[in-house]
């Protein structure tokens, strides 16, 4: 999973500039998904949904910084029940990684890890396996595939099967990137320099304004190196024949940030909403086992579709608890297949929700992170994480964006019925760029998609108060 990494940044989707060219070759081979989603439009909710199968405001994580809660059944979980080796490299962002953590990733099922707190840079700092950070030098995502490859290596070595999740640094801001990378990007069009954009400076730590076209250098350099990376996992598989049987599934984490400036494909917003900008991401898979010939899907997918769909491959049993996302393995079959039930999205405002009596979920010294990163919040160069206890809702608490898509409709809907509630209803098919609200020519759809949504967010909440637990 890359971190930041937005729909349009790839070569095969078109992109002018960005140069994949691994990505490109994994969406010539294997199954291109062109209708892929995070479950949110931010990163902490994404990893979640990931994880469990679950809407991340099942469980509390809100937002980026809101940790995952101890209860929940994570996709390493099962397939360590099914005999695999499990190991995470890279940003986990779910909760502190120190071994006190509850949510750490060995407490998520996790044999291994060499993992960060947050994001990182050239040079990160892990923490492996809970033990206290250390200094990796070198480009990070050759960092984490190099940590990869001999933790799979390792397993070849007895005949285990394996799961590896691989969660990128790259690309997300402040960007840095290695020469020769970034001598790729060296001739972008003078023009995009008349833009500044606000980002963090890798020297300070501090917000900086620099032009756009600096900016965008760094950040694709970045996005080529984690390609490369990709690659290099890639032709080890291959070289150890492990490549026929072994499934690669790649995806991004939210769209792309305003850091970024969009210069591919033209849609509607940025990281952070729920128009397609904000969470429509790359999504490759190749299973040369299972897909014979190369695919496109149009079905809708999401983040939440990974334990699922593993689910189903592996034959273990399903998490006893409402899980929002399906399994793909159909659509990997039969690329045609469309999904049948709705997805939906929810940016809750945890201001609702949160007041100062409200108790904590895990002990605030357990949330406390380690791994420092480059990007200062307050005074501190570590991420610390929440989660609270909700014992009751009110009707204040439906508030928030929210969106449901189904076939090619995708409803957005925001505030509340006090509060100037507002729809708008795309048809995502022929207005990918969302330009024309078709609510008031469609207030059938409109109707029978809200309750749906209402239907689910009700669910959502009594999650929400632990119940499924």
């Amino acid at each position: 999973m890359g971190d930041d990494h937005g729909w349009d940044e790839t070569g095969y989707n078109g992109h002018p500039f960005v140069k994949t060219p691994v990505l490109d070759e994994m969406a010539s081979n294997g199954l291109r998904f062109d209708r892929f989603y995070s479950g949110h439009p931010s990163c902490s909710p994404t990893r979640g949904s990931f994880m469990t199968g679950r809407h991340p405001n099942r469980y509390g994580t809100f937002a980026p910084g809101w940790s995952i809660r101890p209860e929940e059944i994570t996709i390493a979980h099962l397939a360590k029940s099914m005999g695999y080796a499990t190991g995470h490299f890279g940003k986990w962002h779910l909760g502190p990684v120190k071994k006190a953590s509850p949510t750490n990733p060995s407490k998520m099922g996790f044999e291994e890890y060499l993992s960060h707190d947050n994001f990182f840079e050239l040079n990160p700092v892990f923490s492996r396996n809970g033990e206290d950070p250390q200094t990796f030098e070198g480009e990070s995502s050759e960092v984490i595939i190099d940590e990869t490859i001999q933790f799979i290596s390792k397993t070849n070595q007895s005949a285990q099967p394996f799961m590896a999740v691989v969660w990128f640094g790259s690309p997300h801001e402040p960007y840095s990137g290695l020469p020769d990378d970034l001598k790729l990007y060296d001739n972008l069009p003078d023009s995009l320099d008349n833009v500044k954009v606000k980002l963090t400076s890798n020297k300070t730590g501090e917000p900086t304004e620099r032009p756009l076209g600096e900016v965008l250098r760094e950040r694709y350099a970045e996005i080529t190196a984690m390609d490369r990376a990709i690659g290099k996992l890639r032709i080890y598989l291959k070289e150890n024949k492990l490549d026929e049987n072994t499934i690669i599934w790649y995806c991004g984490d939210n769209g792309t940030p305003k850091s970024a400036a969009r210069t591919g494909l033209t849609v509607r917003g940025e990281k952070g909403l729920f128009y397609e900008g904000g969470i429509l991401v790359p999504g490759v898979m190749e299973w040369p086992a299972m897909i014979k010939k190369p695919a496109t899907s149009k079905s809708i997918a999401v983040t939440s579709d990974f334990l699922p769909t593993i689910n189903e491959i592996l034959g273990t049993q399903m998490p006893n608890r409402p899980i929002d996302g399906t399994s793909l393995l159909p659509v990997i079959k039969a690329p045609e297949t469309a999904r049948k039930e709705p997805l939906c999205f929810w940016g809750i405002n945890a201001n609702d929700l949160v007041q100062d009596t409200t108790p904590v979920y895990i002990d605030s010294e357990l949330q406390e992170g380690t791994t420092p990163l480059v990007k200062k919040m307050g005074n501190q160069y570590t991420r610390s994480f929440k989660n609270f206890v909700y014992n009751h809702t009110t009707e204040a608490h439906f508030g928030g964006t929210r969106a449901i898509m189904q076939d090619n409709f995708k409803l957005i809907i925001d505030g509340t019925e006090q509060d100037n509630l507002t729809a708008e209803l795309f048809d995502i098919e022929k207005d990918r760029a969302e330009t024309t609200n078709i609510a008031s020519s469609h207030p059938g759809k409109v109707q029978e998609l809200s309750k749906e949504l209402l239907k689910w967010q009700k669910s959502v909440l009594n999650s929400l108060k632990g119940n499924d637990y």
